[in-house]
């Protein structure tokens, strides 16, 4: 069965002036926030540093909001992206008041997972229970939700990544991937999906199809670390409308 929001923006296409504006609100990290390309570069002290390219035009929640246009021309439909790179769910949590309740959205996707991770095992409840009070919220407040786990983290230190730093932060990763913590903190999400009863976006699970079958996803992140590249942007946006078409 479509989501109330599908009856919200055909009202809105229907009747402009007598409907209110479509909001769907976006809580998460550096993906959600339009983060693309870490490039390796020297502070102003001459230190290796990085550059990080931010191109919210082609983020996903761009790329659904292109959709639904298409889909409805004459609705208005607002976007609030709430992602901040480097975030987590439980820092999500904590900001959610200030960053995305005010603007009321009708729909929220949240995205967490490429920084919990970091916290190994014992950061997994923490993960959980930060999600699944977001859920709680943003029901309570009148809000639809989507959770979507993100795409995989590099599972190779790619030979494409410059500066020493970037490739410690890749070995470390793929050290995450390989012994199967990432896969626990997506099961995770799975789990509050399940017990919260709200649509999840499964886009791991289809990376993870794609990894079996002999693809290199590591080439498919614009870092080479945990950004999706462009186009990968646009699958998220492809399978978060089905689901609200579902």
């Amino acid at each position: 069965m479509p989501m109330k929001l599908i009856s919200l923006l055909n009202e809105k296409n229907k009747n402009a002036f007598g409907s209110s504006p479509v909001t769907i609100g976006f809580l998460g990290d550096s993906v959600t926030n339009g983060c693309f390309e870490v490039l390796s570069a020297l502070t102003e002290n001459g230190e290796e540093g990085v550059d990080v390219i931010f191109d919210t035009e082609n983020s996903y929640s761009a790329d659904l909001q292109k959709i639904l246009k298409r889909l409805y021309p004459k609705a208005q439909i607002n976007i609030i992206n709430a992602g901040i790179s480097g975030d987590s769910a439980q820092g999500g949590l904590a900001r959610m008041e200030r960053d995305l309740l005010p603007y009321h959205p009708d729909l929220t996707v949240v995205c967490f997972g490429l920084n919990d991770c970091s916290n190994g095992a014992d950061g997994l409840k923490s993960y959980h229970d930060s999600l699944a009070m977001i859920v709680r919220w943003l029901k309570q407040s009148g809000s639809e939700v989507i959770l979507m786990t993100p795409q995989p983290i590099c599972a190779r230190v790619h030979t494409q990544l410059r500066g020493e730093n970037l490739r410690k932060i890749a070995g470390e990763l793929v050290k995450i991937f390989n012994e199967g913590i990432f896969d626990s903190y997506m099961q995770q999400m799975r789990d509050v999906a399940k017990e919260e009863e709200v649509p999840l976006c499964d886009v791991y699970a289809r990376w993870m199809t794609l990894y079996h079958s002999g693809v290199d996803i590591t080439d498919l992140l614009a870092n080479y670390l945990n950004h999706p590249t462009r186009d990968m942007h646009w699958a998220f946006a492809v399978s978060l409308a089905e689901i609200v078409f579902a």
